[in-house]
């Protein structure tokens, strides 16, 4: 595991999701379960795209600042299921190399995706 901002933050939504302190935005949706948890980063997903559109720089900064936030409702989503960011590197490494297209064909057809 490497030790920046991502694998910290992971590791207190790890936390939280063993221990949910009350209290705890995180705990409010782990309580929620997964229909909780699909609608915030919905949500926050239709604002990344909302704040994408806006001019400028200050479209810039709305949009890195909502991309935060889906960012962090889907990891306290992995956290609900144990995935780490390490689970996640893992896994973009698998795929690296891999066309996005065969990689999508090849899940369709249950496949190990090696690199062509």
């Amino acid at each position: 595991m490497r030790d920046d901002i991502l694998d910290r933050l992971m590791a207190q939504l790890l936390e939280r999701a063993t221990l949910l302190p009350e209290g705890s935005y995180t705990t409010k949706l782990l309580r929620g379960g997964i229909p909780k948890m699909g609608e915030k980063l919905r949500e926050e997903a239709a604002e990344v795209i909302e704040a994408a559109a806006e001019p400028g720089d200050s479209g810039r900064q709305h949009t890195i600042r909502e991309a935060c936030d889906v960012v962090f409702h889907l990891m306290v989503l992995m956290a609900s299921r144990g995935i780490t960011i390490d689970d996640l590197r893992t896994e973009l490494e698998r795929r690296e190399g891999v066309s996005g297209l065969q990689e999508k064909a090849n899940r369709t057809l249950g496949k190990t995706n090696e690199p062509q």
